[in-house]
């Protein structure tokens, strides 16, 4: 699943995703660089080697559960799965949105953590350590 969460808002709009599209999301936040170009990857470079910029990613529609997006390149709008969209967004930088409407209908709360349970997490990590979690010996 792809949670996109508002900037500034408490919703979320969660996407189900298959996961080959999940990993290429995945790769991406986590810094990974693949030893060939990826789909995503390879379109990105393409864009930028054309002299084209993804200007925005736009969630625009959800009918039967089924997510609609748009790039935005150059002012043109191409459809795309939103799941590729975000790929290749996160890929170049570009912004993403969700419409009001699609918000309004699907959207879900997500209710922002409480200062005092980060904080105590904070505190649990800073002082757990591997031997913590050793499974008991039987005698």
């Amino acid at each position: 699943m792809l949670l996109l969460r508002e900037v500034e808002g408490s919703r979320g709009l969660p996407i189900w995703i298959g996961a080959a599209e999940a990993s290429a999301i995945a790769s991406v936040l986590e810094g990974a660089t693949p030893p060939r170009p990826l789909t995503h990857d390879l379109m990105a470079d393409v864009l930028e080697a054309l002299g084209h910029t993804l200007t925005a990613v736009r969630i625009t529609d959800v009918e039967d559960g089924t997510f609609y997006a748009v790039l935005e390149i150059d002012g043109e709008q191409i459809s795309a799965r939103p799941s590729d969209a975000v790929a290749l967004a996160l890929r170049v930088g570009s912004p993403i949105y969700a419409s009001d409407e699609v918000l309004a209908e699907v959207g879900v709360e997500i209710p922002a953590p409480r200062e005092e349970e980060v904080e105590k997490f904070r505190e649990f990590l800073d002082n757990v350590s591997p031997e913590d979690f050793d499974a008991p010996q039987d005698s």
